[in-house]
């Protein structure tokens, strides 16, 4: 399972923690675990399956960490635990779950046995119809003691057939000052400044801002909003900036950053609220029309799938740099 760090509860996920724990074993049987990128949902699914499969969980609310299930889930290698994703070898962002990997389920879900079975499935969002339907059956008929765990950034995207049949729990219901005060905690050195920002930056998940104070574009935002102003007002030397940012930062940490960069100009031109309030975006927005600001952000999103097809990344700054110079208002 993909994680945010070791497997824990966040105090902004305390209050599921307790529910789920309290009600126990009458929970029902399928859990739809839900939040933003950065939640902490994986941490939290894992913290939580190995407090089901914990042979010591009576005696706290926590997971031993040494009976023989504790020890199997940390060398991966528990008989009653399946975690299903999609292909290892097609990570693509539109990769599927595919029907055959829910099909193979049914043996270990008709099992007999001492103890409970745990089955993770993540992304949920990457079931297709196909996979969709058949998992309908195992919800709908599940063996004794089986916990069947989906992992969703966005529920909605799952079919209205499984949602029914799944218990909701929001995972990223996060107060500003439960944010404020965990960056705190693992970001001393940063300023309140700092800290707003990379909340911003990161749709107000603390685990994400942790991230993203690490990145290298951040300290970089600045200079390539000075040099496309550049690029817009001078109206020359496109391949030459092209170049400078080419190597400046790797394509994904470009093309993060520029996504940022462009959809505070949308913003300003739309009066809404931008993500980086330490930059000033006035004079570049007056040189835009909305359309070609939105027309940029289609070519960004074709020009990403092209790098997917191994087209050189050079070339697609390039043409990115020769569009933001002659597009005009």
């Amino acid at each position: 399972m993909q994680d945010n760090g070791a497997a824990q509860i966040y105090p902004w996920q305390q209050s599921v923690w307790q529910t789920l724990t309290g009600r126990f074993p009458k929970i029902g049987h399928g859990l739809l675990f839900y939040g933003k990128k950065g939640c902490g949902k994986e941490a939290f699914a894992q913290y939580f399956l190995t407090w089901v499969l914990c042979l010591n969980r009576e005696l706290k609310h926590a997971p031993c960490g040494e009976c023989s299930s504790c020890l199997w889930l940390k060398s991966d290698t528990h008989p009653n635990y399946v975690h299903i994703t999609t292909d290892e070898d097609n990570k693509k962002a539109n990769a599927k779950i595919k029907i055959e990997k829910i099909r193979d389920l049914l043996p270990f879900v008709q099992q007999t046995g001492d103890g409970w079975r745990v089955i993770v499935i993540e992304p949920a969002e990457a079931l297709n119809h196909a996979s969709a339907n058949a998992l309908l059956k195992t919800l709908e008929e599940p063996g004794e003691r089986v916990l069947i765990i989906l992992l969703a950034d966005h529920y909605l995207k799952l079919p209205a057939t499984v949602r029914s049949r799944l218990q909701y729990f929001a995972l990223d219901r996060i107060s500003d000052t439960q944010a404020l005060d965990y960056l705190s905690h693992y970001l001393p050195s940063s300023d309140t400044v700092e800290k707003t920002l990379l909340l911003n930056l990161s749709n107000q998940m603390p685990l994400q801002a942790i991230q993203l104070a690490e990145a290298e574009w951040l300290s970089k935002r600045s200079e390539f909003l000075k040099d496309w102003q550049k690029l817009v007002s001078e109206k020359n030397m496109p391949m030459a900036i092209a170049t400078k940012w080419n190597k400046a930062l790797s394509f994904s940490d470009f093309v993060q950053m520029f996504e940022y960069l462009l959809c505070d100009l949308i913003c300003v031109k739309l009066n809404q609220q931008v993500k980086n309030p330490d930059l000033d975006f006035t004079r570049l927005a007056e040189c835009y029309s909305l359309d070609s600001l939105f027309a940029i952000y289609s070519d960004l999103q074709q020009a990403k799938q092209f790098i997917g097809q191994n087209v050189q990344s050079n070339l697609v700054l390039d043409q990115l740099c020769i569009k933001l110079m002659n597009i005009e208002n």
